[in-house]
């Protein structure tokens, strides 16, 4: 019998699946690129990016030349092939998606809306929503379900200056309070396997998290990928990536630490294949997503199992 109340299958953590369904929803993402770009890319607080960005997450996105309605058509004919019924959340993935002037954002937010979109998830950086960026996104909240991801990565502040992120976890922390206090809906990103890191600061990470009981999280491996500053790392030797075993070791040790209630969307990533350096074994994700699965049974543990709300047992 499986021990993990939110769950209607074998899976022992809170899959967006199972939450959808309890939400009586039946939604997919269609990922968009509004041509942003980000303050670690244009000077403002760096330029180059993180270490292992390439091009912001658009490329798995139809194209930032196509206005976010042609987008979104292309994406709902794609989803719908396969699922007819399913409603659509414009996914504004590509760069920082708060960066911009706010009626820019409120024009390109509202295009969405007005294409058909059921409702918003908007990647950005916790160093790029000021208040008048947060009154905006309560507003669009009060008409449909709106998400804001954040990419956070590490707690670690000495990672994320190794990883050229450009903000520290305390400015995280302070846009993931302002956002709750809104009532806005928070997915946090993290990355296992950064430079640097070993199962301490993975699981510190986690923790931290975990205190603040995001509504979500999403749980992404560092893919090398051509062309990035870590492929020039991981060239000269300067970076060994995540083994298989050791990643679905520590992403069960990271769900342990989490509350059940935190929706847990993805617990891996998806790295372009055309540009993927490695490591190769995370082309094959329903071996990894599987083996998560069955290594979380025989160990008998799921999601919220060692759920601190100080987190004193690390």
């Amino acid at each position: 019998m499986n021990p993990f109340p939110y769950a209607f299958d074998n899976k022992r953590y809170h899959t967006l699946a199972y939450h959808n369904r309890q939400q009586n929803c039946n939604t997919q993402k269609a990922v968009l690129d509004a041509g942003m770009t980000c303050p670690n890319l244009d000077g403002t607080c760096g330029v180059g990016g993180c270490i292992f960005c390439d091009g912001g997450s658009g490329g798995f996105t139809p194209g930032s030349h196509l206005s976010v309605t042609q987008q979104l058509a292309a994406e709902t004919e794609r989803i719908r092939r396969k699922r007819p019924q399913a409603g659509i959340i414009a996914y504004f993935q590509a760069h920082t998606n708060t960066y911009a002037p706010v009626e820019t954002l409120r024009a390109l937010y509202r295009e969405a809306l007005d294409a058909g979109a059921d409702g918003l998830s908007i990647a950005t950086r916790p160093d790029c929503i000021d208040n008048a960026v947060l009154a905006l996104l309560r507003e669009f909240a009060a008409e449909a379900p709106l998400t804001v991801e954040l990419g956070l990565q590490t707690s670690c502040d000495a990672t994320a200056v190794r990883i050229n992120r450009g903000y520290p976890y305390a400015v995280f922390e302070d846009c993931f309070a302002r956002l709750r206090k809104a009532g806005i809906r928070v997915c946090v990103h993290i990355i296992d396997g950064l430079p640097g890191e070993g199962e301490t600061e993975m699981l510190a990470t986690a923790a931290a998290l975990a205190r603040l009981r995001p509504d979500a999280v999403k749980i992404h491996l560092l893919h090398v990928l051509r062309g990035t500053a870590l492929a020039a790392l991981y060239a000269r030797g300067g970076y060994t990536p995540m083994a298989f075993d050791a990643y679905v070791d520590i992403v069960i040790r990271q769900l342990e630490l989490m509350p059940q209630e935190t929706v847990i969307e993805r617990i891996t990533g998806d790295g372009d294949k055309r540009k993927l350096l490695a490591p190769l074994w995370s082309r094959d994700k329903i071996r990894v997503l599987g083996t998560i699965d069955r290594e979380m049974a025989s160990r008998n543990t799921w999601q919220g199992r060692l759920y601190s709300p100080d987190g004193l047992h690390l």
